[in-house]
């Protein structure tokens, strides 16, 4: 039950954080292709990588502030679900190009930042 009650809380601080920095990054750069979802998904990737490696071989902290932080925060801070639709709605747009682009960026570039976290986290 623990475990339940961390994820949660993790979720609700997650989608408000991913609102906060998706919507800033709107205001930066504008709405013309899916920069916030990308950038969300990208930083959201890097902490992964680098917590997983954290949380399970340096601090080796318990369950429940793994599950808070790994499944609540950033399950909810990262947006595949959003990604998805955004990128539906560039096709049925006719934006094949901007949707290809998108569907590239955020695979290609999101596992670069996993790795890159877990890199980080195995060097610090």
């Amino acid at each position: 039950m623990t475990q339940l009650l961390a994820i949660a809380a993790g979720g609700a601080a997650g989608a408000v954080l991913r609102f906060w920095v998706s919507n800033g990054v709107y205001a930066l750069l504008g709405r013309g292709f899916p920069y916030g979802t990308l950038a969300v998904n990208i930083l959201g990737s890097l902490v992964m990588g680098f917590l997983y490696i954290w949380l399970l071989d340096r601090l080796a902290v318990g369950p429940a502030s793994r599950a808070f932080l790994l499944i609540g925060l950033l399950g909810a801070f990262t947006t595949f679900s959003t990604f998805s639709m955004e990128t539906m709605n560039l096709i049925e747009a006719g934006e094949l190009l901007k949707a290809a682009l998108n569907m590239i960026l955020s695979v290609a570039l999101c596992v670069a930042a996993t790795a890159f976290g877990i890199l980080l986290g195995r060097q610090l």
